[in-house]
């Protein structure tokens, strides 16, 4: 009797233990590619010393190996390898057989492999859609996380709208996304355009996934990386305890007024596709005060605003702005951060471009970020007198205001005729209306003590 209760009691903790182990499925069996079709490019897919091994082709297009099989919630890991220099990618929650985009071309969320000196590896990319949804500029530590020339181990925890990355156990992504719910998995070869290039490859191996009890084994929440929001005018649970608020709630004009007066517009501004859309005119600005102003004034913040620009628009969004000073037209006055279509201006000076401060500061950084025709995003980060200028992840510069070198940018610039321009220590926030069409959406802000 007692040896069968000792027995029972040994079962029990032997299913019990079972019962706490994660139930990997491996999607790749090590031998062939069964379980895997080749799209896209033609970059040739072997096994070897069970690896896959896709070698890259010049002047082809990006390559894939995707799973016959479409995935939605799951965590997946796998270890990857490539050769110096290319680019390569782990696919999910992706498709190719939508004829209607673009021609069934692969898209879809991308685990970034990139082995350059920008090193983004674990960022994630919307193939052949969006492009960049997390850049690793928010998350330095995550540059160091790749080992070149050495096996790497990648996680991705897609649950739900979160997508988390990992590379050799450190955090890289932290997106909020709703796009695509499920798809498949695909591990891709980049395009290559050099000589020196041809021969690259990219191996994967030790590929698993799980989809059961995900909620057990997803790693926990924390607050070690930055978390982006991609789904326009909400606040994720993490931004909500961060302190992030919606300053335009994507329905509604509560918030906002016209800069000269308590209502807000009634022409010049309507509320389309989740978006405040200035509708286009021949009119300037300054003759019926169209600006757009919030109903309260901020000191110290972030505030993050998608924009997406027209053929030759021009607008921006304003802040540290005083109500009380005005052009004589009517125009509100306060530091800019420029919304342009400056490829349309080629004579423009820099420091009236894209994300420039208006007439003060052009932007330092490279501006390939820009998504011509589509939403980008600015953000604006004020802490005291310094001050950043960012667009789509990327900081274009930063400045201190109150000081003798900001003045003398001031005296050289259009601004010089009002005193003490930019220097009040709280303003409005203002969304400039010159009569051209340009969107705005997920307009959020975070204060800052």
């Amino acid at each position: 009797m007692k040896k069968s209760f000792l027995t029972f009691i040994a079962v029990t903790i032997l299913i019990s233990a079972s019962a706490q182990e994660p139930k990997w499925e491996y999607l790749f069996n090590g031998r062939n590619l069964d379980g895997w079709t080749r799209v896209g490019g033609e970059a040739e897919y072997t096994v070897e010393n069970s690896a896959i091994i896709g070698t890259a082709i010049r002047g082809i297009p990006n390559s894939f190996i995707r799973t016959d099989r479409e995935f939605g919630d799951f965590i997946l890991e796998f270890e990857f390898k490539v050769s110096d220099g290319l680019n390569s990618g782990v696919q999910f929650r992706s498709h190719d057989n939508i004829p209607e985009y673009n021609l069934g071309r692969v898209h879809g969320y991308q685990f970034e492999i990139d082995p350059t000196e920008r090193a983004w590896t674990g960022g994630i990319f919307d193939e052949g859609r969006r492009g960049w949804l997390y850049k690793l500029t928010f998350n330095q530590r995550g540059t160091t996380a790749y080992k070149s020339n050495e096996w790497n181990r990648g996680r991705i925890e897609a649950i739900g709208h979160s997508i988390r990355t990992w590379v050799n156990g450190i955090p890289c992504a932290d997106l909020i996304d709703d796009m695509t719910p499920s798809g498949f998995i695909a591990l891709q070869v980049h395009t290559i355009n050099r000589d020196d290039q041809v021969g690259s490859i990219a191996s994967f191996r030790d590929i698993r996934i799980m989809t059961q009890d995900l909620e057990r084994f997803r790693t926990p929440q924390t607050n070690e990386i930055v978390q982006i929001n991609a789904i326009p005018n909400t606040i994720s649970e993490r931004e909500a305890m961060e302190g992030w608020t919606l300053l335009w709630d994507g329905e509604t004009t509560e918030g906002w007024r016209g800069v000269s007066c308590d209502t807000f517009p009634t022409q010049g501004w309507i509320i389309e596709d989740g978006a405040l859309k200035i509708v286009e005119s021949n009119d300037d600005e300054s003759t019926d005060g169209r600006d757009i102003v919030t109903t309260r004034t901020f000191r110290n913040f972030m505030l993050r605003a998608d924009f997406r620009v027209t053929q030759g628009a021009n607008s921006g969004i304003r802040y540290f702005v005083d109500p009380a000073q005005k052009h004589e037209a009517g125009a509100a006055i306060g530091c800019e951060w420029q919304i342009l279509d400056d490829r349309r201006r080629p004579n423009l000076q820099d420091n009236q471009s894209l994300g420039s401060l208006f007439d003060l500061i052009a932007p330092h950084a490279d501006r390939k970020v820009v998504r011509w025709n589509e939403f980008n995003t600015a953000m604006i980060v004020v802490k005291g007198d310094h001050v950043e200028h960012w667009l789509n992840g990327i900081k274009l510069f930063d400045y201190r205001r109150n000081t003798y070198m900001w003045q003398a940018l001031v005296d050289g610039s259009k601004h010089h005729i009002w005193e003490n321009f930019g220097n009040i220590e709280t303003g409005l926030i203002l969304l400039q209306n010159l009569g051209d069409e340009v969107w705005f959406r997920n307009i959020k802000i975070k204060e800052l003590p």
